[in-house]
């Protein structure tokens, strides 16, 4: 269709196809965008669906996948983040985010930063006052596995209304995306986007 913006995102790595879907909605309409893979594919579907818009997939036999977007007219653009806070308000009152970049904590003894960062979790998740989004990369994003020893907690403080993001290049590194048991595959423009915004930023 003439009236239709055609982005080819095949082989590009993450957050670049996010960005050039984003900037293609932001100025037309009516938007395709090509992925061959289904972390891109889930990436741009949520941004479509942050931004207001109507999503379709089409699998195509060649193994691609054509999101088409289309913009309601109706529609205010969704704010950057996954919560009304991480708009462009000012920093103090945006989120309350907690950045997970390891799976143990502190420098030193590795068995005993396991161990920190165990009872950590725990006790994010015992307390009263929980943040807003927690974020999981690099070797973070094992404390998210199905066999990880924390993941009790996680699921408690997924229960509770906490977000939590675990980076999707770094799961596919660790070829891991699998055996993920809490939490929603994200992408470095959603993180950096939230950590950017955050009102309180925690990394333990």
């Amino acid at each position: 269709m003439k009236d239709t913006k055609i982005v080819d995102a095949r082989g590009l790595i993450c957050p670049q196809p996010v960005v050039l879907a984003k900037q293609a909605i932001e100025s037309n309409d009516r938007v395709v965008v090509i992925v061959d893979n289904d972390t891109a594919l889930e990436n741009i579907k949520r941004l479509g669906e942050k931004l207001s818009c109507d999503v379709r997939i089409e699998k195509k036999s060649n193994g691609t996948y054509e999101v088409h977007f289309i913009r309601k007219t109706s529609a205010t653009p969704a704010k950057e983040g996954f919560a009304p806070s991480c708009g462009a308000a000012p920093a103090q009152s945006g989120p309350f985010v907690i950045v997970i970049s390891a799976d143990k904590m502190g420098r030193g003894n590795d068995e005993l930063g396991h161990v920190l960062i165990k009872t950590f979790l725990h006790t994010i998740a015992a307390q009263t006052e929980k943040p807003d989004i927690m974020i999981f990369y690099n070797t973070g994003v094992k404390l998210a596995l199905q066999e990880s020893e924390v993941l009790d907690d996680l699921k408690e403080l997924v229960a509770a209304g906490v977000v939590l993001l675990v980076c999707g290049t770094c799961l596919n590194y660790f070829e891991a995306k699998e055996q993920l048991g809490a939490g929603v595959v994200s992408n470095m423009y959603d993180i950096a986007g939230i950590m950017s915004k955050a009102g309180r930023l925690l990394i333990p």
